[in-house]
């Protein structure tokens, strides 16, 4: 009897914790969608406004009020690009063309979105850009729409690349890695080759020589001695690394380096894998 009901106990313990797991990816995923739901209600709002009242509606869209929700706010541009209207941060380039404050790939898509006819509705984007709440340069999705030589536009900054995110894309690598060695490697080498996605990118060392064969960012770490790398305060990462992956298949490791996105030195938590000859890794950062 108490094997019975220590077993029942335990049973009730992981149906707990498995759907403690599974309620946390609901929630992050929820989560988005009702950003996303969120976003595109106060843009339908904002045109069904400005379709009564014509450019009256710029001077609301710029003040707080009913078209400002938290983070999320309505921002307007003409056709030309010159910013008429935002309630946000971006408020202090009314007047201006907002390409000539872009990064040359943001000016490219800008343009297209400036083109967007009026018969598509509501359509959306994904761009960078700096979020004044903690000062990042972040994801952000924004749901835009054109009425008349007007364009209607409402985003919301996207989380982080997350600890699924990374572990789906150490398995993407993996896999490519065992059906086609030279071309993965060309194609993480190459920062467009599939194995970028935001924040996450993959780095693979060889076992045997130390030395970096690949890595998603910074190219010129490739051929350099894997087992001399610390991060920024010092703290050893070839060396742990290399041990743990000569001990077994997988591991992981928490250590600090600079965000490709962000720019900044962040808390980074890596999976590492073996595949054949190689560590392969994919680290996604918690600030």
């Amino acid at each position: 009897m108490p094997v019975v009901s220590g077993c029942g106990a335990w049973k009730k313990w992981l149906v707990f914790v498995l759907a403690w797991l599974c309620a946390g990816q609901l929630w992050a995923a929820g989560d988005e969608a009702q950003e996303a739901a969120a976003a595109k209600a106060l843009l339908e709002k904002a045109v069904a406004h400005y379709r009564q009242v014509g450019d009256k509606a710029l001077a609301e869209f710029s003040r707080q009020g009913e078209f400002v929700d938290g983070e999320r706010y309505v921002f307007v541009t003409d056709t030309n690009g010159v910013m008429l209207a935002s309630g946000g941060p971006s408020v202090v380039l009314i007047g201006r063309d907002v390409s000539s404050v872009l990064e040359p790939e943001l000016q490219k898509g800008f343009k297209e979105v400036l083109k967007t006819p009026e018969s598509a509705g509501i359509q959306q984007a994904e761009y960078r850009w700096k979020n004044q709440n903690d000062g990042k340069v972040e994801r952000k999705r924004v749901y835009f729409q054109r009425v008349g030589d007007r364009v209607l536009a409402v985003g919301y900054y996207l989380p982080r690349a997350s600890p699924e995110q990374a572990r789906a894309l150490l398995d993407k690598a993996s896999t490519a890695l065992e059906q086609d060695q030279d071309g993965t490697l060309e194609a993480i080498n190459d920062l467009k080759g599939g194995f970028l996605q935001d924040d996450l990118y993959v780095f693979v060392v060889n076992v045997d020589t130390k030395r970096y064969v690949a890595h998603g960012t910074n190219l010129r770490l490739v051929n350099t001695d894997f087992s001399k790398v610390k991060d920024p305060e010092g703290k050893p990462v070839g060396v742990p690394m290399l041990d743990m992956i000569k001990k077994q298949p997988e591991g992981e490791y928490e250590y600090r380096w600079r965000n490709p996105v962000t720019g900044k030195v962040e808390h980074k938590h890596a999976y590492m894998r073996k595949v054949g000859d190689f560590l392969v890794a994919v680290g996604y950062y918690n600030g």
